[in-house]
């Protein structure tokens, strides 16, 4: 897809006219969850689906695309990683932040057994769709996988929710030894499960599609990408063919027969 606007280019304006304009928020709650994550608690609530994502926005910066990790109120988990994440660092309860969506294609929830695996803090939209999952009555496995223990996310928080959780660190130092995938294809192989669910890095969610097409398990798979827009006007977020945030950021494999079709 070719981007839009004058003279070709993309332009903010457009994507706010198309999408509609942010929404101002106020932070009502910053909570640490390690050295460099926090979340955000808004005072906002929207009508979303797990996996599904917003475009945030403060003056003097692009706006950047993140996962929903609640929607009732909205709360958005935020490693610092950039000058955008760091700002968001920065604010303290009573300070606005800018939001526009719910935008993307979010999980579908199916089955009665589900694998969640969330590495780092991909494990943000996971907790929401746990939620969702178990409120449905299906059972619930969480992996929340890090690299030390000191990075690891939402255990507490899974565990209240009724998932049954284990926690995954590279280095040894809490839960299992061992990266996500390793960890996941130890549980798919010594139990049952209907679904794999994961978000992650991309490296992590190749091994989770891999792993999900050896053992015929259906998968759905949040990726994350470059998004300028949103909203499939500029086609930064394009990956094979498909533009994570109208087609994703959940993928599903194998994909739905409908789906191949309208291709």
């Amino acid at each position: 897809m070719e981007p839009l606007g004058i003279d070709g280019r993309w332009t903010q304006t457009m994507a706010w006219a198309a999408g509609g304009p942010p929404r101002a928020a106020r932070v009502m709650q910053v909570v640490t969850e390690s050295p460099r994550v926090r979340t955000l608690i808004l005072d906002a609530r929207l009508d979303a689906r797990p996996g599904q994502f917003v475009m945030a926005w403060l003056p003097g910066f692009e706006e950047k695309p993140f996962s929903l990790a609640e929607v009732d109120p909205v709360a958005l988990t935020v490693a610092r990683v950039g000058p955008f994440s760091s700002a968001l660092h920065t604010l303290a309860p009573g300070d606005r932040l800018w939001i526009r969506g719910p935008l993307g294609q979010g999980f579908v929830l199916e089955g009665r057994r589900a694998l969640l695996v969330g590495g780092g803090y991909g494990v943000a939209p996971l907790a929401f769709l746990a939620r969702e999952a178990i409120a449905r009555g299906m059972a619930v496995t969480a992996i929340t996988a890090a690299r030390r223990a000191e990075d690891v996310l939402y255990a507490a928080r899974f565990q209240a929710l009724g998932a049954r959780v284990v926690v995954a660190t590279e280095d040894g130092s809490l839960g299992e030894r061992g990266q996500a995938p390793e960890v996941a294809r130890r549980r798919l192989e010594a139990e049952p499960y209907d679904v794999l669910y994961g978000c992650g890095p991309e490296g992590m969610l190749e091994s989770l599609r891999a792993l999900a097409a050896a053992l015929r398990i259906p998968a759905q798979l949040s990726y994350e990408a470059y998004m300028r827009c949103g909203i499939g006007l500029c086609g930064s977020c394009e990956r094979d063919g498909r533009l994570l945030c109208l087609e994703g950021p959940v993928l599903r494999f194998p994909a739905p027969v409908s789906a191949t079709e309208s291709r």
